[in-house]
């Protein structure tokens, strides 16, 4: 009869322990390895904190603000992640540069006519009324004849990176039609920066309101007309419900919202994930220049189909005006420092060659 035989048993325990050990030694290591890949990768996501100047119902709260948090995240893995704060969660619009140039919190949104006390280019930035006549205008002026690197120079005195987040026209809306110039002076219009002291000196009465409280102060009667963008603003704040006119031709046509950084906080992200920061800004710019036009048509077309609303164009004695008063207002913006002097001379020469002046 034939007997099978086990292996040594001290030979197959030797074998059976070496390799466990073997085994649970591999596993730990590994473990070890990813628990440190995982650490590592923990340590290089960056939180930033941005306060926007834009209450969640506007239309560039979604389109601007979102969208830069959603490109950044996904173009740095997640190494960068942005936490927006709608307008007047953590500070009041016009404070959101002062934070941000004091690190308390690293990124912001704004328009620069909440800046004029600090930048002497806001004014221009905030859109010369009466100047361009074209999007692409305003765009070639930033982009081409050097005003956004203009911008950028002033702020990063007060440590301060600035990217101009899209050029677009500044259009009002009113409860009562304008027929003449006694009904323009007559108005109340909810304001900022260099469109209220414009519409001010023009004859109007030009009131400084935060974003959120446009709709009531429409609604109550505590203006008679606001702007808030142009179409889109008026359409996703509600504005159309309480002003039926939307007016024309454009109070400016302007750089009129900005993320800033605080440059601190921009130098110290890592090479590749400042890179994509900057060109995503640099993109955005272009993006949603083009992107709020297209916008803009279709939610005018859209508001006067299904809120009643009606466009009308300002009377020409009204128009011209007004083109008479943003001319002083344009000598007087220049005055504010040398680079002021400067921005308004390229802007007169361009508008020269384009033939408006």
């Amino acid at each position: 009869m034939s007997v099978q035989t086990r292996p040594n048993s001290s030979l197959f325990y030797r074998l059976r322990t070496g390799l466990v050990r073997n085994t649970t030694l591999a596993v730990l290591v590994a473990g070890g390895v990813f628990a440190a890949s995982a650490s590592a990768s923990a340590a290089e996501v960056i939180k930033w904190r941005l306060q926007s100047h834009f209450p969640t119902s506007s239309s560039s709260y979604k389109d601007s603000v979102e969208r830069l948090q959603k490109v950044v995240a996904e173009r740095t893995d997640g190494r960068l992640q942005i936490e927006i704060f709608p307008a007047g969660t953590l500070f009041k619009a016009n404070e959101t540069f002062n934070a941000v140039s004091r690190g308390v919190i690293q990124m912001g949104t704004i328009s620069p006519g909440y800046v004029q006390d600090k930048l002497t280019l806001a004014g221009i930035a905030s859109g010369l009324p009466f100047a361009f006549r074209e999007v692409w205008e305003t765009a070639y002026f930033h982009t081409q004849l050097g005003f956004e690197d203009m911008l950028r120079k002033e702020a990063a005195k007060y440590n301060v990176y600035y990217s101009t987040d899209k050029v677009y026209p500044t259009e009002m809306v009113v409860k009562k039609p304008i027929n003449s110039w006694e009904d323009f002076k007559g108005l109340k219009i909810r304001s900022s920066g260099i469109l209220q002291r414009f519409l001010t000196d023009a004859g109007a009465s030009g009131v400084y309101l935060p974003g959120t409280e446009v709709y009531s102060a429409l609604a109550s009667g505590v203006v008679d007309g606001a702007h808030w963008g142009a179409a889109q603003g008026a359409k996703s704040t509600g504005l159309y419900e309480v002003a039926k006119y939307h007016v024309k031709p454009p109070l400016n046509i302007a750089g009129t919202d900005a993320f800033i950084i605080n440059q601190k906080a921009l130098d110290k992200l890592p090479e590749d994930v400042r890179t994509i920061l900057v060109q995503a800004l640099d993109e955005q710019f272009w993006l949603r220049t083009n992107e709020y036009q297209y916008k803009e048509q279709i939610t005018l077309a859209k508001a006067q189909k299904e809120d009643g609303v009606k466009v009308i164009v300002l009377p020409e004695d009204v128009q011209q005006r007004l083109t008479e008063s943003a001319q002083k207002l344009w000598d007087t913006e220049a005055e504010r420092s040398p680079e002021a002097k400067e921005a308004v001379d390229r802007l007169r020469k361009f508008l020269g060659e384009l033939g408006y002046l």
